[in-house]
């Protein structure tokens, strides 16, 4: 193969690298240059938008609001229930209306008369006992509501539950630990859209950085074929020469173009992350530069923290100890439940449907009703087991989680350590070899070098500010993964690194 087949090859290699850091989730990068009708944004500042209005996050605090709610609910059983009723009856035909004229035969009556001879009066007691009592009972319920064409009712009641076999206060601790498994699944969404911002920020920065290199390297392309041009001209370089400058030119529009490409479907994403309207413009501020060696010191040292405080692990626990409390309530249902339940009422029977001032007449009563459970056809035993198997399903659950969690943290903090410890080497290689085109393009001024040399260098240098490029947003991405790992924000731990501009 020639020295010339070699070379296309190789930037064809380079372009097809470059590429894969292009993908649809990457982020913006911008021209260079400020365009003063752009929203400026930093990274802190990105991060504290999303976490304010991104809708993942607004689900969540959806949902804490619904646990509020639920646990209101749960609450209310244990409190006393009180119900206030008032009310209106006309009576517009009844049973008990004796108006048809019903009366009483004079043999069936009782009315002793004083003035007959004291033999005679107590002759007629004798006959007349069982007509007393129904007399008696006439005059009794002659006074009583019965058909009374108006009423007016007003009763209050209330019931209070006094033992439950312990369901009351199980279910009043899972409202409790579900309304904390809620806010902890708040702080976990809020950890993972934190993570997306981070990601996609320092994407847009690595983006922005590869376009800057593509760019540079075209103008170094087109610097290089007009002193071809001018060598061509005045006989010093051949036509293969100027047509090798062309070919290495042209080989590097596409690494551009993509990069344009690539920046505007990441300024969509970056869009969608912050809820922005699709055609703001936006400027990133903080800049994408190696850590200092105190953070990298930093990153290195923060090993073996406590996994367990991770939002999602704690919600786990929760969940765990809401299964507990439900083997309790299904225990509870074979024991006997103990309520006081009380009603007082008044009541009015007016001759009128607007008349007040009638007698009210008092009703009261106040009960202890015992329930005991004595056999549903096995349902509580089903229930029992059931509620068993949810707890073990539950423990094991919360376990697997743990461990996943230990290995999410170990896998970003090794990456964190790798790219960290590759910043420091190719920086080096960075200057090397930009130092290295500098020097070979000055060796073919002089007719020393070949263009194929020059090429490569440019190539190498290129490959290498690509590599700086590509660790040092890996080492903010893994450290943004290690946060993640923890379940930290923005709001408990202190923001990342950038520098701003």
């Amino acid at each position: 193969m020639s020295d010339l087949g070699r070379s296309m090859k190789r930037m064809a290699s380079v372009a097809m690298i470059a590429a894969l850091f292009f993908a649809p989730g990457a982020a913006l990068a911008q021209q260079a240059g400020t365009d003063p009708g752009a929203v400026r944004i930093s990274l802190e500042e990105a991060v504290a938008r999303a976490l304010r209005s991104s809708r993942e996050v607004r689900a969540a605090r959806a949902q804490v609001e619904l646990a509020d709610a639920q646990v209101t609910a749960a609450r209310a059983q244990a409190l006393p229930q009180v119900d206030l009723n008032l009310g209106y009856t006309r009576t517009i035909e009844s049973a008990f209306d004796m108006s048809g004229g019903f009366e009483l035969p004079d043999s069936l009556r009782f009315a002793p008369d004083p003035s007959l001879p004291i033999e005679d009066r107590v002759a007629y007691l004798e006959n007349r006992v069982p007509l007393a009592g129904l007399a008696a009972m006439g005059s009794l319920f002659s006074n009583m509501p019965f058909g009374q064409k108006n009423t007016y009712m007003a009763a209050i009641s209330g019931s209070q539950i006094l033992y439950s076999g312990g369901r009351v206060g199980a279910a009043l601790d899972i409202a409790d630990k579900f309304e904390e498994s809620a806010r902890l699944n708040l702080r976990e969404a809020e950890s993972e859209v934190e993570l997306q911002v981070r990601t996609a920020y320092y994407q847009a920065l690595l983006a922005k950085e590869m376009e800057a290199i593509a760019s540079e390297a075209l103008a170094q392309a087109e610097r290089f074929l007009e002193e071809e041009r001018l060598r061509h001209q005045a006989g010093r370089a051949s036509e293969l020469d100027l047509m090798r400058a062309e070919v290495s030119r042209d080989n590097l529009h596409p690494q551009l173009v993509q990069a344009r490409n690539a920046a505007e479907l990441a300024m969509l994403n970056l869009k969608r992350l912050l809820d922005l309207p699709l055609d703001t413009e936006l400027e990133l501020t903080t800049e994408l530069v190696p850590p200092s060696e105190a953070e990298l010191a930093a990153a290195i040292a923060a090993k073996h923290p406590d996994l367990k405080r991770r939002p999602a692990v704690e919600a786990a626990e929760r969940q765990v100890a809401i299964a507990e409390r439900q083997v309790d309530i299904a225990k509870g249902a074979f024991l006997p439940s103990v309520a006081l339940t009380t009603s007082y009422g008044r009541q009015l029977f007016p001759s009128t449907a607007f008349e007040f001032d009638g007698q009210w007449r008092t009703d009261w009563t106040v009960s202890v009703g015992v329930s005991i459970p004595v056999f549903k056809g096995f349902q509580r035993t089903a229930e029992l087991a059931r509620a068993r198997a949810q707890l073990e399903s539950a423990k094991i659950q919360a376990a697997q989680l743990e461990a996943a969690v230990h290995l999410q943290y170990e896998q970003a903090l090794g990456e964190r350590e790798r790219a960290g410890s590759a910043i420091a080497a190719r920086e080096q290689t960075a200057r090397i070899a930009q130092r290295v085109y500098d020097l070979t393009v000055l060796r073919y001024e002089q007719g020393v070098a070949t263009q194929l040399e020059v090429s490569e260098a440019r190539l190498a240098a290129l490959q290498a500010r690509t590599n700086l490029a590509q660790a040092v947003a890996d080492f903010y991405i893994a450290d943004a993964a290690v946060r993640r790992a923890l379940g930290a924000t923005s709001a408990a731990v202190t923001p990342g690194t950038g520098k701003e501009r």
